[in-house]
C-alpha cells in the first residue's frame, strides 16, 4: 500500500500539514495553560483530582451541549456520512444523522439515572463495581476500553488519511503527530480543557460546513444552487445508476443499502455512546439541571452537522466527479478511497481549490483533536479510578491520583498513534472501523442500561451476556462473510450483510442471555446503597498546599453538600427523569420512523423543488445549531467571563482584581457558565 492514501494529487505543500497539525495543537495548548491560570488567579480554582475528572460538577447546559457535539463529530462524522451520500444519494446522510442522533438523546435518560444512583462517581465503571463486585468490572473495563481504542483509532486513521491525500503527509507521521497537542492541552486543563476547547472547536466546524454549503449550493460557478445540483445528480444516475435505489436515482430515501447502513450505523452507535466512558463523564460534570437539557441540545444540534455536511460534500462530488475540477477526473472515485474517508476533500478541491483543501485539513484537524480530548480523559479516568485507585494503590491521594492521570494520557496517546499506524499498513481503514465497531462492543449496551434501570440483573447476567454476546456476533459476522464470499478478507469482511449480521447479533443477543441468566441464578433485587456510598477523592492535600502558595487573594474552593443541598438535588434529577424518558423516548420515534418511514415506503424520488426544500432545512438546522452551542454557552458564562477580563485589566494596570467581590457577584446569578467552581456560596462564606 502506498504511504500516501488515494490520488496522487495533492493540493497543499506537506509544510502546511505539519504547520496546521503541530502549530494549531501547541496554539490551544499555550492557550489552555493560559486559562488554567486565569481560572486559578482570579477564580480560585485548584487543579484537584475532582476537578481533572469532574469540573466540579457544575458545567452548565450550553457547554455540554457543545461538548456533546464536538465529542461526537468524529473524523467519521464528517468523512464517512459524505462517503455514504456518495454511495447511497440523498438518503446516506440522513441514515448517518439520525442512526447517530438518537443514542445521545436517549444517552439524556441514562446521564440522569447516573447523576441520580451515584452523585458522587467518576466514571460509569465505578457503579458496576459498586453494585456488582469485581468480575462484572472487568468485564465492563475491557469493553469500555475497546471503546475507547476504536473511537481513537478511526479518529487518527481517518484524520491521518485526509492529511496524507491533501498534504502529502506520510500517514504514520500524521497518526503520531495528531495527538500531541491534545495530549498537551488534555493534561494541563483535565475535563474542563476539553469543555472549553471543545466549544472553540465546535464553532469552527460549524462555519467551515457554513462555507461549503454556501458555496455549492449558493456561489460556485458550476454547481452554485440547488436546482443545478440537482440536474447534475439526475444525470450521475444516468450514468451509474445506484443498485437497490428505486429507479437507480441518487434523490431518493428508498434505498436497499442505505437502509442496511442504517440498521448498523443505529446498532453501532449505541456502544460508542453507551459504553464510552467520556459521555458519562460529561453528565458526571454537569450540573444537576444542566444535564438533560445540555444533552438534548447537544443530539439535536449535532443532527445538522452530518446532514448538511454530507448533503453538500457528498452529493457535490456526485455532481462534479464529470468535470475537469475533480481530482480524479475522468474516472469515478474508487471504493478504498471512499472507505478511505476521501470523498469530503476531494468535493472541497473541487469547490474551493487549495481554499477548499485547507478548510478540509483544519475541519478535520478539529474534529479529531476535539473528540480524542474526550477519549483522552476518558481512559485516563478510567485507569486512575477504575484500575490504579481500585486495585493498585486504594490510599492514594489527589496528587498522585493527578499524576496518574497525567501519565495515562501520554501512554495512551503514543500506544493508539502505533496501533492506527499498524492498522493503516494493514489495509483496515477508517470505514471498516466504523462498521465493525459495532460487532465488537454492542453486546454490553443492554446489560449496562439495565445496570442503571433494573434493580433485578444480577451480576451473573451482567458479566455473562456481553461475553456470550460478543461471541455470537463473532461467529455471525464471519460465519456471514465466509458464506457469501467464500474467502474471508478484508473487503468481504467489510461489506454490508456480513457486518449487519454481527452488528445486529450483538445488540439484541443479550435480550435473550440476561432473562436466561437473571432468572436461573435469582433475580438481585438491588436497593441502589452501594452507589450512593462512592467517595470523591481526597484533594486535601493539594487544596491545603494551594491556600498556603496561591497567588491571588482568593482561597482554593472546596466541594461540600449540606442534606438539604442533595435532596434538592435528588427532587430535580427525579423530575427531569420523568421528563427525559417522554421526551426522548419521542424524538427516537420521530427521527427514525415518523419522519424517513413514509419517504422509503413510498419510494418518492425528490424533486427540485422538494431538493431545495431539503437543501434549505438542512442550513436552517446548522443555523438553530449554532445558537444553541456558538451563541447559548457565551450568553451563560457571560458574568464569569466579564469578571475575568475585568480582573485581568486591572491586573496589567498594576490595581488589585475584585476577586472576591467579583465571585460572590457571580454566585449571585445562576446563569454563570460551566467555568464557575464548585460550591461557591461555601468558599465566599469562608473567606
Amino acid at each position: 500500500m502506498s504511504d500516501t492514501a488515494g490520488s496522487a494529487y495533492v493540493p497543499l505543500s506537506q509544510g502546511f500539514g505539519y504547520g496546521i497539525i503541530l502549530g494549531l495543537g501547541f496554539a490551544f495548548a499555550l492557550g489552555m495553560i493560559g486559562t488554567t491560570w486565569a481560572l486559578k488567579r482570579y477564580h480560585g480554582e485548584v487543579q484537584t483530582s475532582e476537578a481533572f475528572s469532574t469540573a466540579g460538577r457544575t458545567v452548565k447546559s450550553g457547554l455540554v451541549a457543545a461538548a456533546v457535539v464536538s465529542s461526537w463529530t468524529w473524523a467519521a462524522t464528517l468523512l464517512q456520512s459524505s462517503g455514504v451520500a456518495y454511495s447511497y444519494g440523498v438518503s446516506g446522510p440522513f441514515w448517518y444523522a439520525s442512526g447517530a442522533t438518537v443514542q445521545i438523546l436517549l444517552f439524556a435518560t441514562l446521564a440522569i439515572e447516573l447523576k441520580r444512583r451515584a452523585p458522587n462517581a467518576h466514571t460509569f465503571l465505578e457503579v458496576i463495581k459498586a453494585r456488582y463486585g469485581v468480575v462484572t468490572h472487568i468485564v465492563f473495563l475491557i469493553f469500555g476500553l475497546m471503546t475507547n481504542i476504536l473511537v481513537t483509532a478511526m479518529l487518527l486513521t481517518g484524520g491521518s488519511a485526509v492529511a496524507s491525500s491533501l498534504c502529502g503527509v506520510p500517514t504514520a507521521a500524521a497518526c503520531f503527530l495528531l495527538p500531541i497537542g491534545v495530549v498537551l492541552y488534555t493534561m494541563f486543563g483535565g475535563i474542563k480543557a476539553t469543555f472549553l476547547t471543545d466549544y472553540i472547536h465546535t464553532v469552527i466546524i460549524l462555519v467551515i460546513i457554513f462555507v461549503f454549503a454556501f458555496s455549492a449550493y449558493a456561489t460556485n460557478e458550476i454547481v452554485g444552487s440547488p436546482g443545478k445540483v440537482w440536474e447534475l445528480l439526475v444525470d450521475a444516475a444516468k450514468r451509474h445508476p445506484v443498485k437497490g435505489n428505486h429507479e437507480g436515482s441518487y434523490l431518493t430515501m428508498q434505498s436497499q443499502e442505505g437502509a442496511i447502513f442504517f440498521v448498523i450505523n443505529i446498532v453501532g452507535n449505541f456502544g460508542t455512546v453507551f459504553l464510552d466512558n467520556g459521555y458519562y463523564n460529561k453528565a458526571i460534570a454537569a450540573s444537576p439541571v444542566d444535564a438533560l437539557p445540555g444533552y438534548v441540545m447537544g443530539g439535536l444540534s449535532w443532527f445538522a452537522i452530518p446532514w448538511l455536511c454530507a448533503t453538500t460534500m457528498g452529493l457535490a462530488a456526485l455532481a462534479l466527479e464529470n468535470n475537469p475540477v475533480f481530482p480524479t477526473y475522468p474516472n469515478r472515485m474508487a471504493h478504498a478511497d471512499v472507505s478511505a474517508g476521501l470523498v469530503l476533500p476531494y468535493a472541497a478541491v473541487a469547490l474551493l481549490g487549495k481554499g477548499g483543501a485547507s478548510a478540509t485539513l483544519l475541519l478535520i484537524f478539529m474534529a479529531v483533536t476535539s473528540a480524542s480530548s474526550a477519549e483522552l480523559i476518558a481512559v485516563s479516568s478510567i485507569w486512575t479510578y477504575d484500575i490504579y485507585q481500585t486495585y493498585i494503590n486504594p490510599k492514594a491521594n489527589g496528587k498522585f491520583l493527578i499524576r496518574m492521570s497525567h501519565v495515562s494520557c501520554i501512554v495512551y496517546a503514543i500506544l493508539l498513534a502505533s496501533f492506527s499506524t499498524g492498522l493503516f499498513y494493514a489495509g483496515i481503514s477508517m470505514g471498516y472501523l466504523y462498521l465493525m465497531m459495532g460487532c465488537i462492543i454492542s453486546s454490553a449496551v443492554i446489560p449496562a442500561t439495565l445496570a442503571l434501570m433494573w434493580k433485578d440483573q444480577n451480576w451473573q447476567a451482567a458479566a455473562g451476556a456481553p461475553v456470550l454476546g460478543l461471541a455470537c456476533a463473532l461467529i455471525a459476522w464471519l460465519v456471514t462473510a465466509k458464506k457469501q464470499c467464500g474467502v474471508l478478507s478484508v473487503d468481504c469482511t467489510g461489506s454490508n450483510n456480513p457486518m449487519l449480521a454481527g452488528n445486529v447479533t450483538a445488540l439484541l443477543s443479550p435480550l435473550v442471555f440476561v432473562p436466561i441468566l437473571t432468572f436461573a441464578f435469582g433475580r438481585q433485587n438491588y436497593d441502589w446503597q452501594s452507589m450512593r456510598a462512592i467517595r470523591r477523592g481526597d484533594d486535601s492535600d493539594i487544596i491545603r498546599r494551594a491556600s498556603v502558595s496561591v497567588e491571588s487573594d482568593v482561597m482554593p474552593t472546596v466541594t461540600s453538600q449540606s442534606a438539604e443541598q442533595e435532596a434538592s438535588e435528588q427532587k430535580k434529577l427525579k423530575k427531569a427523569a420523568i421528563i427525559s424518558r417522554s421526551l426522548t423516548a419521542f424524538m427516537t420515534i420521530a427521527m427514525l420512523v415518523l419522519w424517513p418511514m413514509p419517504m422509503y415506503g413510498s419510494g418518492y424520488v425528490f424533486s427540485k423543488k422538494f431538493f431545495t426544500g431539503w437543501v434549505v432545512v438542512g442550513i436552517l438546522w446548522l443555523f438553530f445549531s449554532t445558537l444553541c452551542v456558538g451563541v447559548f454557552p457565551l450568553w451563560q458564562g457571560r458574568k464569569t467571563m466579564a469578571h475575568t477580563v475585568k480582573s485581568i485589566i486591572l491586573d496589567i494596570s498594576g490595581k488589585k482584581h475584585p476577586a472576591i467581590h467579583g465571585r460572590a457577584n457571580a454566585v449571585e446569578d445562576e446563569e454563570t457558565s460551566g467555568v464557575a467552581t464548585p460550591d461557591e456560596k461555601t468558599a465566599v462564606k469562608a473567606e
